[in-house]
């Protein structure tokens, strides 16, 4: 290793005094045994693949996640990968040697120390991280950004320095990235992945660090050397295309990253408990559909609500309709089964199938149901048998001020459509005219309430962060939940958020964020609930999110919508032509 400094060479023209000083820096710097290492291991020369995997065997790391890692960079085109800086060096080599593999147009801006390494230049483009002013960082730049313009792949670590102790945190952090970050993700079509290495540096690293600080960049040599047999952990988050990341700023755009970075943190996991349910009971076979045809048949007609292209929509009590209710409870079944949240029994059914109004999609030729909703009217409930008489009861407490207990509403629960129709715009659109036909017969319920179930499907990151961004601090006090969800926000996610969306918590702002944290964090690119964005557009407020222990631990996110201040725009698609009724009734 000619380029390192002998430290024998040094020994043979100094003083006594200067050769303990040598010998001291020595020990701290690790000059010496990098020396020895580089020589005994016939480093010098080799190529940039064999020289990476040789200091990593010779280091005998145990690195965790590389697979993942691997996975998730995409095959072609523009791609930022960034990550934090935990050591400051060995994480750089870990991760050119192993997205290198997937990408081979690979180039990493890695501070110019690592030119010690002449072996590996080939993967960097050389910048000065301490002097943001330095003229050589222009050029470096500027081929970084052509180097993405042209298709390719960059990684790097906007923090530009090593992780490191913040008196103000109580807790090492990254420094705030270089917008430089932001920059290029404004490039055409570019896609972000980001990247999170769990691991810390010496404790005398942090000591002296915190001592004076520049003093740190001559400590890592030593640090990559003290890593021996260390276990490494990279998680690696999902691809983000740059529409997610939309700013008119690319600082903003550059802390939002390092956020989507801490995201994928592998401290910050909650395991679901496990399913109440552990076996599956086979389903009811499906209710004979003439029996429902007889029953639809004897309904008063009020209690027909609307008709589209051979579906009709109904309400109806189960008194009046025992088997629909029944085939209700069946498909509900089927279909929570899917999501993880059935019951296991072979239907779906409680106590207040009995007092709650069934709203549901038939279609006309075959009386097959494709879809329902059950309603609780709350100020007949709540009169029959208090609070108790509401299921959300269970899952909140609800204080005075609480809009179920000021003026009646409509409790909405366990909603559904069919496999064939999950996702369509017909079902949703049936579903919604026929609560805009209920409501404008009976006017008195101006507000609707209730939970959107988010499936443990979810990653815990992904239900953390629904509830931190829909949920508004407002509600506090109004209602709360029983039984929460045991798992705190990460703290620079919390701070994150706290500083950038502040008390726009649940509107367009916020949902944009959280749509970029779930493609981040989702494998198969789940985003908001669709029940959740369909009420975002009606205007909906969230409360608080609680979990259901009587629906297999699933998470409910309450939220209330007060329709005459729906748009208007979707009260004329859902109430058709009495909205202007509906709205202006006393």
């Amino acid at each position: 290793m000619n380029h390192v400094i002998s430290i024998n060479n040094l020994f043979e023209h100094a003083s006594r005094r200067t050769r303990l000083m040598v010998w001291f820096l020595d020990r701290i710097l690790g000059i010496a045994k990098m020396n020895r290492l580089y020589q005994l291991h016939k480093m010098q020369g080799l190529e940039k693949e064999v020289f990476a995997d040789r200091l990593i065997s010779l280091l005998k790391l145990d690195i965790q996640g590389l697979d993942q890692l691997k996975a998730n960079i995409p095959a072609e085109g523009p791609v930022v990968i960034a990550s934090n800086h935990p050591f400051g060096g060995i994480e750089g080599v870990i991760l050119a040697r192993a997205i290198g593999q997937v990408r081979p147009d690979l180039k990493v801006l890695a501070n110019k120390g690592l030119g010690i390494f002449v072996e590996l230049k080939d993967y960097f483009i050389f910048t000065n991280p301490l002097s943001q002013n330095d003229p050589k960082n222009g050029p470096s730049l500027r081929h970084c950004i052509s180097h993405v313009k042209n298709g390719n792949a960059l990684l790097l670590f906007p923090a530009g320095k090593v992780s490191y102790y913040q008196r103000n945190k109580g807790r090492i952090s990254e420094h705030p990235w270089n917008k430089i970050v932001g920059r290029l993700l404004s490039i055409e079509n570019c896609q972000y992945v980001p990247v999170f290495v769990n691991g810390e540096n010496s404790s005398m690293f942090y000591r002296i660090e915190r001592i004076y600080f520049r003093l740190r960049m001559l400590l890592l040599g030593r640090e990559l050397l003290n890593k021996e047999g260390a276990r490494i952990n990279i998680h690696t988050g999902f691809a983000v295309a740059n529409k997610y990341i939309a700013s008119d700023s690319h600082v903003k755009k550059a802390n939002f990253m390092r956020t989507l970075s801490y995201a994928q943190d592998g401290t910050w996991r909650y395991k679901w408990p496990a399913d109440t349910v552990q076996e599956h009971k086979p389903l009811a076979k499906p209710v004979d559909a003439s029996l429902i045809k007889t029953e639809i048949a004897a309904l008063p007609n009020n209690q027909h609500l609307a008709s589209f292209k051979g579906f009709k929509v109904y309400f109806a009590h189960q008194h009046q309709a025992p088997n629909t209710v029944t085939e209700i409870a069946r498909l509900r079944e089927l279909v929570f089964r899917q999501h993880n949240e059935g019951s296991g029994e072979p239907i779906d059914t409680d106590r207040f199938d009995a007092t709650y109004t069934h709203l549901f999609i038939v279609e006309s030729e075959t009386t097959r149901i494709v879809g329902a909703y059950r309603m609780g009217l709350t100020d007949k409930l709540i009169e029959q048998e208090g609070l108790n008489g509401l299921y959300l009861h269970k899952m909140f407490n609800f204080g005075a001020d609480f809009v179920n207990r000021r003026e009646p509403c409509m409790e909405m629960g366990r909603s559904f459509l069919i496999p064939e129709f999950q996702g369509s715009y017909q079902g949703l659109l049936l579903l919604w005219r026929g609560i805009g036909a209920f409501a404008c017969q009976f006017p008195q319920y101006r507000t609707l309430y209730g939970t959107v179930s988010i499936s443990k499907l979810y990653d815990s990151r992904s239900v953390n962060l629904i509830q931190h961004l829909l949920v508004s601090q407002g509600s506090a006090g109004a209602v709360c939940a029983r039984h929460t969800m045991p798992f705190a926000l990460h703290p620079e996610l919390e701070e994150y958020i706290e500083q950038n969306i502040g008390e726009a918590k649940g509107t367009e702002l916020a949902t944009n964020h959280l749509s970029a944290f779930l493609q981040s964090i989702e494998p198969d690119g789940k985003d908001i609930p669709v029940l959740a964005k369909q009420y975002l557009k009606m205007g909906a407020k969230f409360h608080a999110l609680g979990i259901d222990t009587s629906f297999n631990h699933t998470p409910g996110l309450l939220l209330s919508v007060e329709l005459p201040k729906a748009p208007d725009k979707l009260l004329k698609l859902y109430l058709g032509k009495d909205f202007e009724a509906y709205k202006n009734y006393c």
